[in-house]
């Protein structure tokens, strides 16, 4: 566990395994901690990299200011030169999937292999007017509240169902964390920070390999999405999972290790078949 210095704001993150780098960003509630099930192996072969943006877990929080995704996309440049690293491999998750774009778009020469999962090119008025619901319920400090409004939609319906004895659970332990204004204005700064992002122009310019997953009842963020920027970025893989929804990694956890490790750690970007 360390920290980096950005001025006068700390950022966490936290570096375990050997060989080829791979950065995990962070969806827009999620911290390092949110990716404990899967440290084991991606450290198995790779060196493994967590970092909590801004207003994410044990970083700092930006109380009172308004920002764009931009301080986000420099702070895993700043995460990145501080471990005098060449290139990285990036996998991001719908918020930390829109970080890794711009990042991808800023700093070509630094990426190696990029894993999108549930991932869109803008916010859309459908997008935002659902951000604008959590903001509402979180204004409310209900905890209640804000988890139903929040959670429900993340993950598939029958995964849901399926699994209501793990929901319940979650939703104990969720509740509570919903209902601290700390946390609820910061997840509100965050939400507010993705108002204007919009790289729809700007998706010719990756030039990394790039694996983009959508899961078929993501009702966040629709399967489209995920093929806009398919048919838009260069070196472009798309997979789609059915019977997954938004929360896809919690969904189907062998699947996403899979997908995430195989793509990175392919040695050949061609074959000659």
């Amino acid at each position: 566990m360390s920290h980096i210095w950005i001025k006068d704001k700390k950022i966490f993150f936290e570096v375990e395994g050997e060989g080829k780098p791979i950065i995990l960003l962070n969806g827009i509630m999620m911290s390092t901690k949110s990716w404990q099930p899967f440290v084991n192996s991606f450290k198995a072969k790779n060196q493994l990299i967590r970092v909590d943006f801004f207003d994410q877990g044990q970083s700092d929080l930006r109380v009172g200011e308004s920002y764009t995704h931009q301080i986000q996309v420099d702070v895993v440049d700043a995460l990145i030169s501080h471990l005098n690293l060449e290139k990285v491999s990036i996998v991001g998750i719908s918020y930390g999937g829109e970080i890794a774009i711009q990042y991808a778009i800023q700093h070509k020469e630094k990426v190696d292999r990029l894993v999108l999962f549930n991932t869109a090119a803008y916010t859309n008025p459908w997008l935002k007017d659902i951000g604008r619901a959590w903001i509402a319920a979180g204004r409310t400090r209900d905890g209640e509240a804000y988890y139903n409004t929040a959670i429900p939609v993340i993950y598939s319906p029958i995964h849901y169902e399926t699994n209501k004895t793990w929901m319940d659970n979650r939703k104990k332990v969720l509740v509570p964390v919903f209902s601290d204004p700390t946390f609820l204005d910061k997840v509100e700064r965050l939400t507010l920070s993705s108002e204007s992002f919009d790289v729809k122009d700007q998706l010719h310019k990756i030039e990394a390999e790039t694996l983009i997953v959508a899961a078929e009842e993501d009702y966040l963020t629709p399967v489209a999405n995920q093929v806009y920027l398919a048919e838009r970025i260069k070196h472009a893989h798309l997979i789609k999972i059915p019977g997954a929804g938004h929360a896809s990694m919690y969904e189907k956890p062998m699947l996403f290790t899979s997908l995430c490790l195989g793509f990175i750690n392919t040695q050949d970007n061609q074959f000659n078949i």
